[in-house]
């Protein structure tokens, strides 16, 4: 991928998750936007508006830190462990989902009831295969698991800091822009490196001239 590409990524990522932030704020801190607006304070809640978006900025970088260590440990990966990649991967996600039912349950001493952690984990991985899904419908068929891996794995390490806060608040508005970002990312990748390397092709093209000397 070029720089130029690179950096349009970069932008559009950061974009998604700033408006993505912004939106869950209305219906997660939407008590705070209530106070500034009885009475209408136009200060404060450009505050906040410059805040969630801010917040979401932040939860971008960190989606889009995940999604390139998460490249590079995949090429690594396939390097090292080769077919036994696929289902290593495989056994990772079931840890994880387990993971987010278990020790969160745990931590609660049971005042939160399991269901709700086991709706979250399973509505996590649900979203999960319907992505992986388009992903392997739009490459090829070996892109399912690595792609599961990124929105179930990778998503849960990147929203650790959210789900160590008290309350939901800051989980959800974390949960939501990684989502979104690294869902646009699992998915425009592959059309960005497609450009790419037709452009490369097209370049290696032989001229007339050079087809005439031969």
């Amino acid at each position: 991928m070029t720089s130029r590409k690179w950096v349009g990524l970069f932008m559009r990522t950061l974009i998604l998750g700033g408006l993505t932030c912004l939106i869950v704020s209305f219906f997660v801190k939407g008590h705070e936007y209530a106070i500034n607006l009885s009475p209408f304070n136009i200060i404060e809640l450009l505050g906040l508006i410059i805040f969630f978006i801010g917040f979401g900025f932040v939860v971008s970088v960190v989606s889009q830190a995940g999604f390139f260590s998460y490249l590079f440990i995949h090429q690594f990966g396939i390097g090292m462990f080769r077919t036994y990649w696929t289902p290593i991967q495989a056994g990772l996600i079931a840890f994880v989902v387990f993971d987010l039912i278990y020790f969160p349950y745990r931590e609660t001493k049971g005042d939160v009831p399991i269901y709700l952690y086991i709706l979250m984990a399973f509505g996590l991985l649900v979203y999960g295969l319907i992505v992986a899904k388009i992903k392997a419908d739009q490459t090829n068929k070996s892109a399912f698991i690595p792609a599961v891996f990124l929105m179930v794995v990778v998503t849960t390490i990147e929203w650790i800091p959210g789900l160590q806060t008290s309350g939901v608040d800051y989980a959800l508005l974390m949960i939501f822009p990684l989502l979104v970002c690294n869902t646009y990312q699992l998915l425009v990748l592959h059309k960005l490196t497609k450009e790419d390397s037709k452009t490369s092709t097209k370049t290696k093209k032989p001229t007339t001239k050079q087809k005439a000397k031969a």
